[in-house]
């Protein structure tokens, strides 16, 4: 029930995506606002996962995991039914708050009813697997129910796995919670969404020219609000992030690479399916299928990566592996209108996953390793935040890019297939480059081989915990 639980707020970051291209024509959304379907669900997910711990812990995880479950049931409803690109919009949105509040409260389940021996690292064991598969499940089962049913189906699914939460809730958890003081940072949490958000309608406003008023306003706003979040957690009693979980260099720089490989993976994974659909006119469950070359790429080199971390270390892995990705970015770039799926994509899905692999096994090692047990939760929530702001920062860039790739060319007297492509062109060259900036950050924050956390270790640090 709980491993369920992960893959549907997982999969539910990706199952749109295959989705868009006719949700946009039904609902007649601008490219805009068609970002913003992604970009709603995961800044609201991201920005709000430390403080969903922390009510989690306080609250009760069994009510936060019901009340969570509940609500994200009714806004994917909202969002089946949607009649406009606002609601659908708002509905997302809807679905990332309650996602924050539901993802973790289960990881806090998961930990108090195993708390220790065998049992709970197999526990741990298949709920890593679900959430490492669940991105490509929601691909599959994306392009599997936009292809027989209807888009609306990609969130109307939601329903049954709320139901079978919620039962599964009431028949087999027991409430637990933490006693003692339950402050919440609140004004803290207010700091952090708006800054963010205001940092993203930025990015987003730039298509229009990025030293509009509007645009260097946001950009501005955006800056100074979480230069306020900063001050506030330096002060806060109970801080929703605790800075000095920060303050270890190599550990900064384990979040920063973890968000640039969100805003890739969101932004290029969107960006994919729209070539697939659209330029290469693949059925949305072929567009589906052939998008999981990358996974498969990235689970096949797993384990040759966990092999290596051991005696090679993070930081070369770290530095090497985003370099391997870029360059399966770059073998993207040359996508054409008239091109095929396994001589222009097919090659580049398989070297990106590839490089994916030695980044995704040892970032959390380094992201963890010696933080203070009192802060571990904080600390593994702040990874998958960083995936998720990471993710909605770079795709509002991304879709700047693409736009002004697509106008460019239209203007030059390309027709639509042509621009567009172009436009897919240089979104994956921008995700290249972010890939290349990820590895001078490991190369330069990273300190030499650093000792690995076994396996078994791993398993006793809970994610999402706040």
């Amino acid at each position: 029930m709980i491993a369920l639980t992960q893959l549907v707020v997982v999969l539910d970051a990706t199952i749109v995506n295959v989705a868009l291209p006719q949700a946009q024509l039904e609902l007649e959304l601008s490219d805009t606002e068609r970002q913003w379907v992604i970009t709603a669900y995961v800044l609201a997910f991201g920005a709000l996962l430390l403080l969903g711990g922390r009510i989690a812990d306080y609250w009760g995880r069994k009510r936060s995991y019901m009340v969570g479950m509940l609500g994200f049931g009714l806004a994917s409803v909202w969002g089946g039914l949607a009649q406009s690109g606002t609601e659908l919009i708002a509905a997302r949105g809807l679905q990332g708050v309650f996602a924050a509040l539901l993802a973790p409260a289960a990881l806090a389940l998961l930990t108090v009813t195993f708390p220790a021996g065998r049992e709970r690292g197999t526990a741990f064991a298949v709920f890593g697997t679900v959430a490492g598969t669940g991105a490509a499940v929601g691909l599959a089962l994306g392009g599997v129910l936009t292809e027989f049913a209807d888009w609306r189906w990609c969130l109307l699914v939601n329903i049954v796995f709320a139901v079978v939460g919620l039962v599964g809730a009431l028949l087999f958890v027991s409430e637990s919670r933490v006693e003692g003081s339950n402050g919440y940072d609140v004004w803290g949490t207010l700091a952090v969404t708006l800054g963010l958000a205001a940092l993203v309608y930025g990015f987003t406003l730039a298509e229009t020219g990025w030293t509009e008023p509007d645009t260097l306003g946001f950009l501005a706003a955006g800056l100074v609000l979480l230069a306020v979040f900063v001050w506030i957690e330096a002060r806060a009693a109970q801080p929703l992030l605790p800075l000095r979980i920060v303050r270890d260099r190599g550990r900064a720089g384990a979040f920063l690479i973890q968000a640039a490989i969100g805003a890739v993976y969101i932004g290029m994974t969107l960006y994919l399916m729209f070539h697939l659909q659209i330029v290469l006119g693949l059925s949305p469950l072929l567009a589906g299928l052939a998008s999981l070359a990358m996974t498969f790429a990235t689970m096949i080199t797993a384990p040759v990566a966990a092999r290596l971390l051991p005696t090679r270390g993070p930081r070369v892995l770290m530095t090497g592996g985003p370099l391997i990705a870029a360059a399966g970015m770059l073998w993207l770039t040359f996508v054409t209108a008239g091109g095929s799926y396994w001589t222009e994509v097919f090659g580049g899905l398989v070297v990106v996953g590839i490089g994916i692999a030695f980044v995704i096994i040892p970032v959390q090692n380094v992201a963890l390793v010696g933080v203070d047990p009192h802060d571990a939760g904080a600390a593994s929530a702040l990874v998958n935040s960083a995936m998720q702001i990471g993710g909605c920062v770079g795709l509002s860039v991304f879709t700047t890019v693409y736009l002004g790739a697509v106008e460019r060319s239209a203007a030059g007297g390309e027709g639509r297939v042509a621009a567009l492509t172009e436009g897919h062109s240089a979104v994956f060259l921008a995700t290249a480059a972010t890939l290349v900036v990820a590895a001078v950050i490991a190369a330069t924050m990273l300190r030499g081989p650093r000792p690995a956390t076994a396996p078994d270790q791993l398993a006793e640090v809970p994610a999402h915990i706040g």
